[in-house]
């Protein structure tokens, strides 16, 4: 890992407002999300997160974000990741739960408002 390079486990500790400011797929099938961690201190890099494939994404207002759902399992304060979840569940319906295309030791859900 690179001197500029966070890993999740620092993501994860962040406090604070994040705001995503693009989301697009630089090749076929992977995912690019670049979030500004503050808007009021240009000082703080910016975070890109980059994914080689990915099953799906959603993109959902911080106001209406918010799980009252206790089965829900994460870690995590403003970037979570969840080893259950609701959005887990239905993501495993779509697949059909195959394992060949989309192994669950590789699967994971990311969660952050912005």
């Amino acid at each position: 890992m690179s001197d500029d390079e966070m890993d999740y486990n620092e993501l994860m500790q962040g406090k604070g407002f994040i705001y995503l400011e693009e989301i697009f797929e630089p090749k076929e099938n992977s995912l690019r999300l670049l979030i500004n961690r503050s808007r009021l201190n240009n000082d703080l890099p910016m975070v890109q997160l980059e994914f080689e494939s990915y099953i799906s994404y959603s993109v959902i207002d911080e106001c209406f974000s918010y799980s009252i759902d206790n089965s829900e399992i994460s870690k995590g304060e403003l970037f979570r990741i969840y080893t259950k979840s609701r959005y887990s569940d239905l993501t495993k319906l779509a697949t059909n739960e195959r394992e060949d295309i989309c192994p669950s030791e590789n699967t994971f859900i990311i969660s952050f408002p912005a």
